[in-house]
C-alpha cells in the first residue's frame, strides 16, 4: 500500500488551499470510487483532502430552483419530497443507481464525478489506457466491449460515462457551483464534461484545486412529466447499458416541450438536442417518438460487442416517451 496524508480541512477555503498546493493531493467525499480505484491501484493520491464535514450538506428551494449541496447523499436527494413531485426523473435515476447501502455514503458531488467503469481502465496489468496512461491506446476498440460507449467514442477511448444521476441532471439543464482558489463559478453540466478527443484523461472542465460546491436544479414546470428508465443485465446494482431521461410537456395531444438525454452509451452524459426539436409541436405518437429517437442516435461510434446499442437506444428513448406521456 502507498502512504498518503490524510488532511480534514475546516472549511471550503482551507480545502481549496490544500489541494491547489499538492498537485498530487486529491478530494476525498463519500468515497465509493475513490478508494476502489486506490485499491486497484489506478489512482495513488498523495494527499487525501477529506470534504465529508464542510458545510456543503443539504436541500433548499430558491424559487423554482432546486439547490442541492454537493455533500447531500444519493439517499437523501432521492427521497427529498419535492424531487419525487416536481422531478421524478431525479430520483427514479438516483434509485436506479448502485445499491441502498452506497447510496446512503456516496454524495452528489462525487457521483458526478466517479470515474468511467470501463475495465481496461481499471486493471493497472493493461498498459493499453489513454484515459489512464495517456498516448497508450485504447485496449477496449480491439479488445472485448459491450458496456463501452458509441456516442461521443473514437479510436482515442470508448469509455462510457457511469452516472445515472449526471444524465437527468443534464436533461433538466443543471447547473453545478464550483469553489477554486480563484473564487467560485457556476458551470452548466451540459458544458461540464468533455468528450475525450485526443485527451481522454481530461475528462470535465475543472482545474485541479476546484471543488463542487452544489448543484442548482431547476425545476420542471407544473404539467411537465418526467421519467428514467434504465436497460441493465439485471434488476439493481449494475450499469445501464442503455438509459434515457425524458422532461416532457403535451397539450391536445401536441409535444409543447421536451428534454431528453441519454446515459449508457455516451463517453458523457448525451444530451439529444435534436431529437428534442424534432419533438416540438408533433403529435405525441410511437411515430414522432421513433423519428426522435433515429436523431438522438446519430454516426455512432461502434466497435465489435457495442453495435446492439444503437437499436437498444434508440428503443429505450421511445421506451421512456411513451411512459412519459401515457
Amino acid at each position: 500500500m502507498r502512504e498518503f496524508r490524510y488532511l480534514r480541512p475546516g472549511d471550503v477555503a482551507e480545502a481549496v488551499a490544500a489541494v491547489g498546493a499538492d498537485p498530487e493531493a486529491s478530494y476525498l467525499a463519500g468515497g465509493t470510487t475513490q478508494l476502489d480505484l486506490m485499491k486497484d491501484g489506478v489512482l495513488a493520491p498523495r494527499t487525501l483532502v477529506d470534504v465529508t464535514r464542510l458545510p456543503l450538506r443539504g436541500i433548499s428551494r430558491d424559487g423554482e430552483v432546486l439547490r442541492v449541496g454537493a455533500m447531500t447523499t444519493m439517499a437523501e436527494l432521492a427521497a427529498d419530497p419535492l424531487v419525487v413531485e416536481r422531478a421524478p426523473v431525479v430520483s427514479e435515476a438516483l434509485l436506479a443507481s448502485a445499491s441502498p447501502q452506497l447510496r446512503t455514503m456516496a454524495t452528489i458531488g462525487g457521483n458526478l464525478l466517479q470515474r468511467t467503469r470501463c475495465r481496461y481502465f481499471r486493471d493497472p496489468s493493461v498498459a493499453a489506457c489513454n484515459k489512464r496512461a495517456p498516448g497508450s491506446g485504447c485496449a477496449a476498440v480491439t479488445g472485448g466491449a459491450r458496456m463501452h460507449a458509441i456516442l461521443g467514442a473514437s479510436a482515442d477511448c470508448i469509455a462510457v460515462h457511469g452516472s445515472d444521476l449526471a444524465v437527468a441532471l443534464t436533461a433538466l439543464d443543471a447547473v453545478v457551483r464550483v469553489q477554486g482558489a480563484a473564487g467560485p463559478r457556476s458551470v452548466p453540466l451540459a458544458e461540464f464534461y468533455r468528450v475525450p478527443g485526443a485527451t481522454p484523461d481530461v475528462e470535465n472542465v475543472l482545474g485541479h484545486d476546484e471543488l463542487i460546491t452544489g448543484v442548482d436544479v431547476p425545476l420542471p414546470a407544473p404539467g411537465v412529466r418526467s421519467g428514467y428508465l434504465k436497460v441493465r443485465d439485471r434488476a439493481s446494482y449494475e450499469f445501464a447499458l442503455s438509459s434515457a431521461a425524458v422532461a416532457v410537456r403535451v397539450a391536445d395531444g401536441v409535444v409543447r416541450e421536451a428534454r431528453i438525454a441519454l446515459g449508457g452509451v455516451g463517453t458523457v452524459p448525451w444530451r439529444a438536442s435534436e431529437a428534442e426539436r424534432a419533438l416540438l409541436d408533433q403529435p405525441s405518437t410511437v411515430e414522432s417518438f421513433a423519428a426522435a429517437a433515429e436523431l438522438a442516435v446519430q454516426d455512432p461510434f461502434t466497435v465489435e460487442g457495442t453495435e446492439f446499442k444503437v437499436e437498444l437506444a434508440r428503443r429505450t428513448l421511445i421506451r421512456a416517451l411513451r411512459d412519459a406521456t401515457s
